[in-house]
């Protein structure tokens, strides 16, 4: 599962929620500071890889386009990719930026979530108005859900979405074979 956003979305923070841990992924006020791909395996079992963000991220126009150079062949030939979850900040909504992530994955057909993070941080009001704005940007059809890393709100939805993906990856393999 891959995990991406723009710079300081929340990403770390929330991989930190979902495993239970506070220390897991490093997480910091200051944009930009995922500077690679970040493999967390959970349970044994699978992986969270916290992708590098996207937009504002501190450091040389070479370095992020390294970090393009590291996530998109990631994202294209990666097997194993069961879906990936995109954090849009509920504060800001859903950017260009994000359209355009939301649209290469869906011309390349990879399973993906918007994730709406820091939603402890606006009201009921604004929540609405930014699900609506979301829609309105990605698709009245897009898969939505409003969570917060700090106060656990959505976390369960998350954690049936990853669920789901992986048990649709696992479906899709071909079976072991076996020698009688």
């Amino acid at each position: 599962m891959a995990w991406a956003g723009r710079s300081n979305v929340g990403k770390s923070s929330l991989i930190n929620r979902l495993v239970g841990s506070r220390r897991l992924a490093k997480t910091s006020n200051t944009p930009g500071k995922t500077r690679q791909l970040n493999f967390y395996r959970v349970d044994d079992a699978w992986y969270l890889v916290d992708l590098p963000g996207y937009g504002y991220a501190a450091g040389p126009r070479a370095e992020r386009e390294r970090w393009r150079a590291l996530i998109e062949p990631y994202l294209l030939e990666r097997r194993q990719l069961a879906g990936v979850a995109v954090l849009v900040d509920a504060r800001i909504g859903a950017t260009e930026l994000d359209r355009v992530m939301f649209d290469w994955l869906t011309s390349h057909s990879k399973p993906w979530v918007a994730i709406l993070s820091k939603v402890d941080k606006i009201s009921g009001n604004a929540l609405s108005a930014v699900r609506r704005r979301t829609e309105t940007v990605l698709g009245s059809d897009v898969s939505l859900i409003p969570c917060s890393a700090q106060t656990g709100y959505g976390v369960g939805e998350v954690l049936s979405w990853i669920g789901e993906c992986l048990d649709r990856y696992r479906a899709e393999q071909p079976p072991l074979l076996s020698w009688q």
